[in-house]
């Protein structure tokens, strides 16, 4: 659990770059801190582990005051990673990777079962990039890396700024998927620094919306589109921002709620899509007239019935009104 009580960070005296920010991040969480250039969600990530100077309030990790921890200690203990990567470029991959492990003096046989498990699970063959250096690795590829240096002594923690904005959008959007997966399997409390909206609604369980060094508002990612709490938030969040909770929502949400209705064995232009496709693109998809009928498939691939508009908009008008 990371804890913000009454939190501020002043320069040169007088100029409040976080001001009495107090917030909690549950352990497991994943928590998006957003918010426009200059924000201060950055400088707030960075006095978490010391980077940055508190000036006034507390901030605590598990109970205990990071201006009482040992810096160095506790940043080995912390999982850190930004938008570089910053791998070192005359160290191989598996090196890289292992740096807090060997600072800490795990022994070679532990430091390669952790390498190997990591690239597994990363989807990365461990033989494949053990002996490879940063410069033969792609930037998604190189940013999986620094995924995995950070993960690599299991901190509790993890800091995260902006680690995927430098990607093109259809690698980032994959790389996003491939660690909201290992964050199901790891459950590590995260702060994550993106300043854009879709990356927050996608991938955080809260978001942490900045303005001026301050909070505007603090809530699940469905709360906040559907319920901003002032202005700042609803033109931050976009005038469709009804349509960006979509991306919340799988067929398989609307299936649950309302079921399908039957194939049109008559209509020709029909495309197929998974039960797990995001509501938001299977909205997308109709309304680009991308096919006249959206045939839903199950896991076994079996065609479970079709999906049309008014079913969306259905369950659209169910979620507005219940939030």
């Amino acid at each position: 659990m990371i804890d913000f009580k009454n939190v501020s960070k002043l320069y040169n005296g007088n100029v409040k770059a976080i001001d009495d920010i107090s917030m909690t991040v549950e352990e497991g969480e994943f928590v998006i801190l957003l918010g426009p250039s200059g924000c201060g969600k950055t400088t707030l990530l960075r006095m978490v582990n010391q980077l940055e100077s508190i000036s006034d309030g507390e901030i605590s990790i598990q109970g205990q005051n990071v201006k009482q921890m040992d810096k160095i200690k506790m940043r080995r203990n912390t999982g850190y990673v930004i938008q570089s990567n910053g791998l070192f470029p005359n160290m191989t991959i598996e090196d890289n990777t292992m740096i807090v492990p060997d600072l800490l003096g795990w022994d070679r046989k532990k430091k390669r079962d952790r390498f190997n498990y990591l690239m597994d699970l990363l989807g990365m063959n461990p033989d494949d990039y053990r002996k490879r250096f940063p410069h033969e690795l792609s930037g998604g590829q190189q940013q999986r890396i620094g995924v995995a240096r950070a993960m690599a002594s299991d901190p509790p923690v993890m800091l995260m700024d902006e680690p995927f904005g430098a990607l093109d959008p259809i690698i980032r959007e994959k790389v996003q998927d491939e660690f909201l997966a290992i964050q199901k399997e790891v459950k590590k409390t995260i702060l994550f620094v993106s300043h854009d909206i879709d990356e927050a609604v996608r991938m955080g369980d809260k978001i942490a919306l900045l303005r001026d060094g301050s909070i505007m508002q603090y809530d699940r990612p469905t709360d906040m589109l559907i319920q901003p709490k002032n202005e700042f938030v609803s033109d931050f969040v976009g005038k469709d921002r009804v349509l960006r909770s979509m991306s919340l929502y799988t067929v398989q949400n609307l299936v649950d709620t309302f079921g399908l209705k039957n194939k049109e064995e008559t209509i020709l232009d029909t495309k197929e899509i998974s039960i797990h496709t995001s509501l938001r693109v299977a909205i997308s998809m109709i309304l680009n007239q991308e096919a006249d009928q959206l045939v839903i498939i199950n896991d076994a691939g079996e065609a479970q019935g079709s999906l049309t508009f008014d079913l969306i908009e259905k369950f659209l008008h169910q979620e507005v009104k219940g939030a």
